[in-house]
């Protein structure tokens, strides 16, 4: 398996810069294909219109590779659709998509609903709170989809410094030290369960492209587990080598605060379980602690156990297929 790995990181591992975007231009024309940025937000108002600026900017008005940028909120209580908007962005509110169907919250739902609003062939997803955006981010993991005809889903590998906020100065930025979610609970569980998966580093990074073709027939879990899950199910539907990543360089972001990580580390291993063991199927919930007037206080809060079903599966979206 370790073969498979090296082999693998050779050959499915890249950097932006082996593909200029001239060669990206080039192959996104002569394929005809069409390219969609989703980014899902919530209360992201600070950083969501600079994201938006830059890729109009860079990648539709300099350069024709995005064809749509969609914002889709999750229902934010400040800004963010407006920000997105004056930006240029075309702005989707997560309930407003298949009504039918009573959303839930979570990243995952709503990254499932946008295949609904999204016409794109290959679909590039980015986290709407990255700070010192670069379209590099989306030219790494779209170009291998538009000239690589083999490959069906990239993902974006990076550095990803913590900045420390305790134990040291203010500001100061630990290198490497971002990821802790992925280092604690999803390389252990893919290295056991998953080792041909080893390979990628940044498996929950939420930058990543793929081909609607693909997306199309994946389950999609409603909460965090939505990358691991993914990655996963992805693996067993098309292979190893339709599965590739990209450098594109240093990831900057807010980082959530511990007790945030134990409810997505929770709900990244319920993913994982239920991939294992299909027919064990219970609500878990995670008890944390926080300290209140008179000590310790428990917190209870469910973990994300549900999904959505492939997008094909859905009527409404088979509907607009066809028409």
């Amino acid at each position: 398996m370790l073969e498979e790995v090296e082999r693998w990181l050779r050959t499915r591992s890249w950097s932006v810069t082996d593909r200029p975007l001239r060669t990206v231009l080039a192959a996104k024309r002569a394929s005809g294909s069409t390219v969609s940025v989703v980014l899902p937000a919530l209360n992201e108002e600070a950083t969501v219109g600079q994201i938006v600026a830059v890729i109009r900017e860079e990648l539709m008005r300099r350069a024709p590779l995005v064809d749509e940028i969609v914002v889709v909120d999750s229902g934010s209580t400040d800004r963010t659709s407006e920000v997105a908007a004056a930006a240029g962005a075309r702005v989707v509110h997560r309930d407003a998509i298949l009504p039918r169907v009573p959303a839930v919250p979570g990243k995952g739902e709503v990254l499932w609903r946008s295949l609904l609003v999204t016409g794109g062939d290959v679909v590039c997803f980015v986290d709407a709170d990255l700070r010192e955006f670069s379209a590099d981010f989306v030219t790494g993991i779209v170009g291998p989809l538009l000239t690589d005809p083999e490959v069906q889903l990239v993902k974006a590998m990076y550095d990803r410094p913590l900045t420390v906020a305790d134990g040291g100065a203010a500001g100061t930025a630990a290198a490497g030290q971002g990821g802790r979610v992925t280092e604690l609970m999803a390389r252990p569980l893919l290295n056991m369960h998953w080792p041909q998966l080893a390979g990628f580093v940044q498996p929950l990074g939420g930058e990543y492209a793929a081909r609607r073709s693909l997306l199309e027939r994946l389950p999609f879990p409603v909460g965090y587990g939505v990358e691991l899950g993914m990655l996963v199910d992805a693996l067993h539907l098309v292979g190893l080598d339709a599965l590739a990543q990209v450098d594109v360089g240093v990831r900057l972001h807010r980082h959530q605060d511990g007790q945030a990580l134990g409810r997505m580390a929770a709900a990244i291993y319920r993913t994982a379980q239920l991939r294992l063991a299909r027919g064990h199927l219970i609500r878990p919930a995670l008890t944390q602690f926080e300290r209140g007037a008179s000590g310790f206080e428990p917190r209870t809060h469910s973990v994300d156990t549900e999904e959505r079903p492939p997008m094909a599966e859905i009527a409404e979206y088979a509907a607009r297929r066809v028409a």
